[in-house]
């Protein structure tokens, strides 16, 4: 197969995707839809799991590494209510780079944390050679956030702390919203934060199982 063959089947798979993982399932955010459909999410994907980049499920980088299943990456991206123009973004989480590049398509500057230094080197070195220069990558503990760039409009969680640490919440805008995975398998739920002054709303938005946060928030076990 000819490599303009090989693009043309991973766009064909982008879009079977998009539409039966995300729109059939309620997905309907023009922005994450369009962002889905342009990012090719096999870049992002382990070259011996590249085969299942389009699939239902998570992608493993390592242990206790992950990149989320396409719905759920869409779900929280929807759930973020990004306001339009330029917002500003927490991750944690960063893993291959996959959500964050999905994020800047949507229009973000992201800021995303990832604790394992290699994958963090990796996702820095992919994204930047993508061109996704509005995504700034750290290594370090994703549980204390990233307090000199905040605050930021809205945060994304994407690994279960086992209750929600208050240094990322408290690095909410006004009005920001958080979306976390808080519990400990098989007992975690998909949260919505919204910051309003000094009170946090929290409301459910469905049942999950996500790879535990590791760092402050609970020590790391291989």
């Amino acid at each position: 197969m000819s490599k303009q063959q090989d693009e043309e089947s991973r766009r064909v798979h982008r879009e079977k995707m998009v539409r039966e993982q995300l729109v059939r399932r309620g997905v309907s955010d023009e922005r994450v839809l369009e962002a889905m459909l342009r990012v090719p999410r096999h870049a992002f994907t382990p070259t011996a799991e590249i085969d299942s980049a389009y699939e239902d499920r998570p992608v493993p980088l390592g242990p206790l590494q992950t990149i989320s299943q396409p719905y759920m990456v869409a779900l929280m991206s929807q759930a973020a209510m990004l306001p339009a123009g330029r917002s500003r973004v927490l991750e944690i989480g960063t893993g291959s780079g996959y959500s964050a590049a999905i994020l800047a398509e949507m229009g973000a500057e992201v800021f995303t944390i990832e604790i394992v230094q290699p994958l963090a080197e990796e996702a820095a070195v992919r994204l930047n050679a993508m061109g996704y220069e509005q995504v700034h990558v750290r290594a370090g503990d994703g549980s204390l956030g990233w307090a000199e760039a905040g605050p930021f409009d809205a945060i994304l969680v994407t690994a279960a702390p086992p209750h929600i640490p208050t240094e990322i919440r408290d690095q909410l805008r006004d009005g920001g919203r958080m979306i976390i995975p808080v519990g400990i398998a098989p007992d975690q739920e998909l949260l919505c934060v919204v910051r309003r002054g000094d009170t946090f709303a929290e409301h459910r938005i469905c049942a999950v199982r996500f790879v535990p946060m590791v760092g402050k928030v609970q020590p790391f076990q291989a």
